[in-house]
């Protein structure tokens, strides 16, 4: 067998430490799937005296892990620190630059600087790993890189955010509002105290870019998608969605298209029917099109230590055989730019919830101006709150709309609010059809 692969881990939080629990448990099953023993031999953390029910004093220790990712003294750095830039960017590009491999858990890193890491392991002949950014224990990054080499993707989408996917199905099944649901979701670790990066969709967006430039060999570009996140979900638009057979989930989607790659992450209203309707709780699941395959789902926990530890010692088994693949599936340099293509129309139609004073003509406005932008409407429904009087200053209106694009439902709804019928801005919710 050959000599121990060593590692460095940086960051020790919950992922961190599920890791070198799970590198304990299955050290001789990985050594005998591997060929190699896989070790750890140096750690870096913020806090060398946090509790973490692990034994640490075997491993040598950096207060540094840009000095950890420079150590000669290991095969693999393992970067599990979070964030963007600062130390995280800083250790793996030192990493990287020395020829040693990396893998990472960062979404955000790889978002950012993706293409230059991809392009500076490739030069170096060293793995890059970074299934655990997506999806947490799904091996989502290896399917679309590996196995479905022998397909052309039309469409990747999915639930990518399993803080906000908690909150829309605790909303629904137990009929709270969004803020008490958000205040558990802190309280249980589910969100962090600034929960604007999951539930403004920013996380959901830098995951996709992802899996966008994975699925269509494009340069990673997070800035090219359109977010919309969930903080404007109320229980009358989730009590909607249910009476109309729909649940509502904040999805990402990533689809080929004449005029290029359409990028997008916002809350839509899918058949409760559907596949993706059924997965609630903090489960993740993406769905793949693809000429040969058809469509493929997978679900399965996207957060958590053991999950997305577990994706991370996937990779790890990878480097520890030997396997060095272009990290995005093609040579960086062969990633094509991103051609952004604008959102097209939408065949399942729009979800529209108003707030309209109560005067006379004003839905026949509303439906007037919906009509000057081509906009065909399904349904007006009008429903009053529970205890609500006519005569009340504002009612909610419903609209239904036939298939349009975003544009124009923009235009339309720009004039409503010109006209002074609505007394708040409008709520808009795409509709996926069966």
């Amino acid at each position: 067998m050959s000599s121990p692969l060593r590692l460095g881990v940086a960051g020790l939080g919950t992922v961190g430490a599920a890791l070198l629990k799970i590198l304990d448990r299955q050290a001789a099953a990985l050594a005998a799937r591997t060929g190699r023993h896989i070790a750890v031999t140096a750690i870096s953390a913020q806090n060398r005296d946090k509790a973490r029910d692990v034994d640490l004093a075997r491993f040598a220790w950096f207060s540094d892990p840009v000095a950890l990712a420079g150590s000669p003294d290991i095969d693999v750095f393992v970067e599990l620190i979070g964030g963007a830039d600062g130390v995280a960017y800083a250790a793996v590009e030192t990493a990287l630059s020395n020829g040693t491999s990396v893998v990472t858990a960062n979404k955000a890193l790889i978002a950012k600087h993706g293409l230059h890491l991809a392009k500076l392991a490739e030069t170096k002949g060293v793995a890059l790993g970074f299934e655990a950014s997506v999806a947490g224990g799904i091996p989502i990054i290896k399917t679309l890189r590996d196995s479905l080499a022998g397909n052309r993707v039309s469409r990747v989408y999915g639930i990518l955010n399993g803080t906000c996917n908690y909150i829309l199905s605790r909303m629904e099944a137990e009929q709270i509002s969004f803020g008490e649901c958000l205040a558990a979701a802190q309280k249980l670790g589910y969100a962090e105290a600034d929960p604007s990066f999951d539930i403004g969709g920013y996380d959901t967006a830098h995951k996709l870019a992802i899996l966008t430039a994975l699925a269509f060999g494009t340069e990673i570009a997070p800035d090219a998608i359109a977010v919309e996140g969930i903080e404007k979900i109320t229980l009358a638009d989730i009590a909607a969605a249910s009476e109309l057979g729909y649940r509502i989930k904040l999805l990402g989607v990533a689809e080929r298209t004449q005029a290029g790659i359409e990028q997008r992450v916002h809350p839509t209203m899918v058949p409760r029917s559907s596949p993706i309707a059924q997965v609630m709780g903090v489960t993740n699941a993406v769905t793949i099109d693809a000429d040969a395959v058809q469509e493929l789902t997978l679900v399965g926990p996207g957060a958590g230590g053991a999950a997305t530890a577990s994706s991370v010692v996937s990779d790890i088994a990878d480097i520890a055989r030997g396997l060095r693949l272009p990290p995005f599936g093609v040579p960086a340099n062969a990633l094509a730019p991103l051609r952004r293509a604008a959102i097209q129309t939408h065949e399942g139609g729009y979800y529209i919830r108003l707030s309209v004073f109560d005067r006379p003509g004003a839905a026949a406005a509303i439906a007037t101006r919906m009509a000057d932008r081509a906009i065909s409407l399904e349904s007006i429904v009008q429903r009053r709150r529970a205890g609500e009087q006519k005569g009340a200053s504002a009612v909610p209106v419903i609209l239904i709309t036939h298939a349009t694009s975003e544009k124009l439902i923009g235009e339309a709804l720009k004039d409503v609010l010109a006209d002074g019928f609505i007394a708040e801005p409008p709520q808009v919710i795409r509709i996926e059809r069966e």
